[in-house]
């Protein structure tokens, strides 16, 4: 349960950016004993690997910030974030963490189970994020992006700590991000009837999003 627990928290962290759960897993594997990675992912801890993924991140940290960039750096991030959310969940919830000392016996007898969970978990996150950025920069014109962006990445590392640290806040974190997803699914919705409604509203009449 707590492996499962842990594996979702990076899983859903990768969503919100592909980078930070990766790093966040290697570094603490490497300079402490909060996480110990199983020989499968012991790569995340190799110091190049660790240059590069931090690379990645400076340069999404930038992407993300920027108006009409964030869009493109989303459709990019499509496959990315999903493929971190795979190797994120398995790494995580086949890792010894502080609170974990037996990996979990399904994940051991099935080890794609961990990796397509990650895989759903990240592109759900990932969908939601990029349906609630177009809102709003159309709402703020662009200018919220960078403010946006900040909170999705300090929500990144804050999942991350959560899920080696107290794996079993996971569990309203979830809650509340189903609840936030139909919230957006709603939101969208109604901002699309609206933009509907101000194209047929005839060449006389205004419309503000």
């Amino acid at each position: 349960m707590l492996e499962l627990a842990t594996g979702t928290g990076l899983a859903l962290s990768a969503g919100l950016n592909a980078w930070i759960p990766l790093i966040f897993l290697g570094v603490l594997s490497r300079f402490t004993d909060l996480v110990e990675l199983p020989g499968t992912w012991a790569w995340l801890e190799n110091p190049w690997v660790l240059v590069i993924l931090t690379v990645l991140l400076v340069l999404e940290f930038v992407a993300d910030k920027i108006p009409v960039l964030d869009s493109v750096n989303d459709v990019v991030q499509t496959v990315i974030r999903p493929t971190a959310g795979g190797i994120a969940f398995g790494a995580g919830s086949m890792s010894e963490t502080t609170t974990v000392t037996d990996p979990s016996t399904f994940v051991q007898s099935g080890q794609w189970i961990p990796i397509v969970s990650g895989i759903v978990l990240a592109l759900g996150t990932h969908a939601a994020k990029a349906g609630g950025r177009v809102v709003a920069n159309t709402v703020s014109g662009g200018t919220a992006a960078p403010v946006v962006s900040v909170a999705e990445d300090v929500t990144s590392v804050g999942l991350g700590f959560l899920s080696v640290l107290a794996p079993l806040a996971i569990i309203p974190v979830m809650i509340l991000f189903v609840i936030g997803v139909i919230l957006l699914i709603r939101s969208l919705v109604k901002h699309r009837r609206a933009r509907a409604a101000g194209h047929g509203g005839g060449e006389g009449d205004a419309y503000y999003v």
